[in-house]
């Protein structure tokens, strides 16, 4: 071996290899001596130069040695940090093999997805990676074995022992060969933020439902992000102002620029104070330039919802609504106010000649003022009502629950005003009683201090009634006063919801009028018409008050007996059928005799739709036709053997 070879070796086999070399030297030092012709003190020397040689080659090897074993401890000692770090921390770490098999992972990491450590180290991280990133994990890996990348960090999600997911950060490194460079394995650190992932959705998602919210209320929403370097508008906002969506993205001072004058400075020092943390929100009112020159009135709230670790502003959202219709009201009642007495006197004078009724009250509830309307209506002259308190003058209470309708300070904020009452009713003094249409408007003063209510009203009385009349009518026939067929179908689907839900039984009947175009092909409709009514009343007569009766249509009408009982729907069917026999009916002087014929089915748990059930009625009713008429027949019961039948079964015939 040549000394290049020698020192191209490692420390420790050149300590190895040293004392052989220099012992090799001093005896052929010795040789070469012994055949030349050298004095006593040359040979001397060489002989103290040789064992210079082989005390040195001692001294380098005890080094080597020493150093290989503080070597050799020091990589004890770091596996064992190693071992102890892997587990100890907090989050999880595995060792990967090229083949994505997992060489080694702490218990943080095997708990995190429900294994033990012997399970996930059986496991590749394939097979416990979800499917929507198994790709970008093989490029990872390819990336890391083909040397174009040494390190990783990304986000993934892991598949848990029982199949649900969990996100995790991912951070590591490839471990190389240290003289061949050749890749050996990677160490990967797995942190669980899917609480985070979670949270992040739930952030998202209120944001988004936010957004639509003002969107669809019409008002416009910014959103500053400074990590995204500028601000961003909504379209209802842009197109507030005359531009297109995307217009006014971007620089975050640029909404600065179309500012009026005269408010910027109020704007600019309103901003500055929420951004430096002075106030809880930004909220100001000021004017903005129209992208076609005018301008219009803005009112602005925001907040800042994100700030660094210094305080420092980072995000912010807010809204902006558009208020020039407001501000131009205030500003006309600005100016009729300074007109002083006259245009008091022609207010006070035109509340007195409008059609509604006007009470107005101070903020402590008394009444201020009465019109002559409002006089007539609550039955109180006002200078009686003047300064006393609400409830002595106006009494209003809900129609249907009796309960008082307040109005001594509305929940609305600014002024405006109430919802019409469509059921309030009017209590006057005397106990007598109008129903009214109300609103309630409160009365706020230029610094926002509630100073009083005003009420207007209407006697609603006709109205109310017309509106009963033309709820009754939809739900009636208009011939015979019974329910129709669609208020009828409504009653019918909550009772087989009932049936369903509690297991409550009734009867559906299905009665059709024996002989009756003949009534109408001899006396004409008029006559049939009359007879219709008489056969109402007579059905009606015949069955309980609970019980509900419609006309289908033509000479078709229902009934569904609430009683429930099998044996009492028979008895009312036959009661009917004797009801309609008994009708002495004559025309001009003819007599017509009609009969009926009726289907029965049951109303109970597992009958069926609505429609089902009266096709059973109808196909009941087909048959007692054509049994002869002026019978009853049933569909069979459920518990009876005839019911594989397909013929109805007959309950009763009449003679």
């Amino acid at each position: 071996m040549t000394l290049r070879h020698l020192f191209g070796l490692r420390p420790d086999r050149q300590a190895l290899l040293a004392l052989p070399v220099a012992s090799f030297i001093a005896v052929l030092a010795l040789v070469l001596l012994r055949h030349l012709d050298v004095g006593a003190e040359t040979l001397r020397l060489c002989l103290q130069i040789s064992f210079a040689v082989i005390a040195g080659a001692g001294i380098l090897i005890a080094l080597f040695t020493r150093r290989i074993f503080l070597d050799r401890r020091q990589i004890a000692e770091g596996e064992q940090r190693f071992r102890r770090m892997m587990e100890d921390s907090p989050i999880g770490i595995a060792v990967v093999g090229l083949d994505g098999r997992i060489l080694k992972a702490n218990s943080t990491f095997a708990t995190m997805l429900g294994y033990t450590r012997e399970e996930i180290e059986a496991l590749t991280v394939l097979r416990i990676t979800h499917p929507d990133h198994v790709q970008a994990g093989r490029e990872t890996m390819e990336s890391l074995t083909d040397g174009t990348a040494n390190t990783f960090h990304f986000e993934k999600r892991y598949l848990r022992k029982d199949g649900t997911s969990v996100w995790a950060q991912l951070a590591g490194s490839v471990i190389r060969d240290t003289d061949s460079g050749r890749p050996l394995y990677l160490v990967s650190q797995i942190e669980d933020i899917d609480a985070r992932k979670q949270s992040e959705a739930r952030i998202a998602e209120a944001e988004t439902r936010w957004n639509f919210a003002l969107a669809g209320a019409g008002q416009g929403v910014w959103d500053l992000d400074r990590r995204k370097g500028g601000t961003t508008y909504s379209g209802t906002w842009v197109k507030m102002l005359g531009y297109s969506e995307g217009e006014l993205d971007g620089d975050p001072d640029r909404w600065l620029t179309i500012l009026h004058p005269d408010d910027r400075e109020m704007v600019v020092e309103a901003d500055r104070a929420h951004i430096e943390g002075e106030t809880d929100f930004f909220e100001a009112e000021f004017r903005m330039r129209h992208k076609d020159g005018h301008w219009i009135w803005i009112l602005d709230r925001g907040k800042a919802i994100e700030r660094d670790d210094e305080g420092r502003l980072v995000r912010a959202i807010g809204s902006l609504t558009n208020i020039t219709r407001r501000k131009q009201a205030e500003e006309s009642f600005a100016m009729s106010a300074a007109m002083l007495a006259g245009e008091k006197e022609r207010l006070r004078v035109t509340l007195q000649s409008i059609g509604d009724a006007v009470i107005c009250t101070d903020a402590a509830n008394r009444v201020t003022f009465m019109n002559p309307v409002a006089e007539k209506l609550t039955g109180v002259a006002g200078s009686d009502a003047l300064g006393k308190m609400l409830g002595h003058v106006y009494w209003a209470v809900d129609e249907e629950t009796g309960q008082r309708i307040g109005v001594t300070r509305p929940s609305v904020s600014g002024n405006t005003p109430s919802d019409p009452n469509s059921r309030a009713v009017l209590i006057r003094r005397d106990d007598t009683r109008c129903s009214i249409r109300q609103v309630v408007s409160p009365i706020i003063n230029d610094r926002g201090e509630f100073c009083g209510l005003v009420i207007v009203f209407q006697d609603f009385t006709d109205a109310r009634a017309l509106q009963r009349q033309l709820a009754y009518a939809a739900a009636h026939d208009a011939l015979t006063g019974l329910a129709n067929r669609s208020s009828f179908i409504r009653a019918m689907e909550d009772l087989v919801d009932q049936a369903r839900r509690s297991g409550a039984e009734h009867q559906f009947m299905f009665v059709d009028l024996d002989h009756f175009k003949l009534v109408n092909d001899t006396s004409g409709h008029a006559a049939g018409d009359a007879l219709l009514k008489l056969v109402a009343g007579a059905m009606r007569a015949a069955l309980g008050p609970d019980d509900i009766v419609a006309r289908l249509g033509g000479d078709e009408f229902a009934v569904i007996l609430k009683s429930g009982s099998a044996a009492s729907a028979k008895i009312a069917a036959r009661s009917i059928i004797d009801a309609i026999r008994g009708l002495g009916f004559v025309w001009d002087g003819r007599p017509h005799q009609i009969g009926a014929s009726i289907g029965l089915a049951a109303i109970r748990a597992g009958c069926g739709e609505v429609d089902e059930i009266i096709a059973l009625a109808d196909a009941a009713c087909y048959a007692a036709k054509a049994a002869g008429r002026g019978c009853v027949f049933a569909t069979p019961d459920e518990n009876d053997t005839s019911r594989n039948s397909e013929t109805p079964k007959p309950l009763a015939a009449a003679s």
